[in-house]
């Protein structure tokens, strides 16, 4: 046993170590120059996390002997936790994540042939109360850190290249997961910045598609803070409906949120925006729906993604046929808008869009949810 001399100055251990991963390279390369470090010492460090997944300080063999002992001691590099990993019969892959605080999210990796998508969280729960949608039904607890959101491109990149075979890479990036990104804006965009970094993961803008149902706000925020892809959750052709399938759209109601879709793609003359459409038996399916979302989505630039309803249990939404859902489509396409059916993937390991709920913890309370979450004005 050391003497009581040598516990009692050891406390490096006792103080809070900082997170790497919640650092983006200009905040890294100040914190090193806190230490009085170069900041090129920020770009190695970035690429031996970020790039080779290494999270041992001691490993980053070309950082002196001095520097690794001292980010030892002040830092960590730290994702989040395998709860539970489950393999579907088509190739996805679903983890659960354990968070600090006993909290947990999911997070989907969807491989195809030509590429190999992450669908990623953003948020403990979901505080917009979209019934067709599982995560919905959780409640809201809190949103994710920027370690918490980029750490799980960082351990989903180390899980895969754990796999037998040939390994498998992340091509694209859909914050798609649990929660609204926009309502987590700062670490949302932060995290997607660190994507997006060539020292990190180096994907481009339209690698990365961000997902909301319709913050109107900070869709405007959004181009100049992280320029990425942008979808939006519309799932109705009226304002009638869609108050009650987004109950968001009370506050921003379609007019304003399409006005925002056609400010954003302003940006970029080829940029188009993804709306996507669950398809709900006897609900947003018939004929007429279609043709008035042909209407209202004409002079949008834009893309229409149709998602057949993926069940979860205690839903009171059915599935459309195969033949509805090709009729609904048709009628799109003929009306000149670029429309595609998603194929549904995972959801024998409830792994599919809308399935996200983290099932491992018990649900939130409601009203903690209602009370825990501020639209922005």
């Amino acid at each position: 046993m050391p003497p009581l001399t040598d516990i009692a100055a050891d406390t490096t251990d006792l103080a809070p170590r900082t997170n790497l991963l919640d650092l983006d390279r200009a905040g890294l390369a100040a914190w090193l120059g806190e230490l009085g470090e170069k900041r090129f010492r920020a770009d190695q460090l970035f690429k031996w996390m970020h790039q080779y997944g290494v999270d041992d300080f001691a490993a980053m063999n070309n950082l002196g002997k001095p520097l690794r002992a001292r980010l030892q001691a002040l830092a960590e590099v730290r994702g989040p936790q395998v709860v539970h990993d489950a393999h579907s019969r088509d190739g996805t892959r679903k983890w659960v994540l354990g968070l600090d605080g006993g909290s947990a999210v999911e997070m989907v990796y969807i491989p195809e042939s030509d590429r190999g998508t992450l669908c990623v969280s953003s948020q403990v729960g979901c505080q917009l109360n979209c019934d067709f949608c599982s995560t919905a039904q959780q409640g809201f607890n809190r949103n994710l850190t920027v370690a918490e959101i980029v750490g799980q491109v960082w351990l989903a990149s180390r899980l895969l290249a754990e796999e037998p075979g040939a390994p498998r890479s992340i091509t694209n990036v859909v914050m798609m997961g649990m929660g609204e990104p926009l309502l987590n804006f700062d670490a949302v965009t932060s995290a997607m910045n660190i994507m997006r970094d060539d020292f990190a993961y180096g994907l481009s803008r339209r690698r990365i598609t961000l997902s909301t149902a319709g913050v109107v706000p900070q869709i405007d925020r959004l181009y100049d803070a992280s320029p990425v892809s942008l979808a939006v959750s519309l799932h109705a052709p009226d304002d009638a409906l869609r108050d009650r399938l987004v109950p968001l759209n009370r506050r921003y109601p379609i007019a304003e949120l399409l006005a925002a879709c056609r400010r954003y793609v302003a940006h970029e003359p080829r940029m188009r925006i993804t709306f996507e459409y669950a398809l709900l038996a006897g609900v947003n399916d018939s004929p007429a729906q279609a043709r008035a979302l042909a209407r209202l989505l004409r002079d949008v630039p834009s893309k229409i993604n149709l998602i057949p309803f993926n069940p979860f249990p205690g839903a009171s939404y059915e599935t459309p046929t195969p033949a509805a859902v090709d009729r609904f489509r048709d009628l799109l396409l003929e009306r000149g808008l670029v429309t595609v059916t998603r194929r549904t993937r995972g959801d024998d390991i409830d792994g599919a869009c809308g399935q996200l709920v983290g099932r491992v913890l018990p649900r939130v309370n409601p009203r903690r949810a209602a009370l825990a979450g501020r639209l922005p004005a």
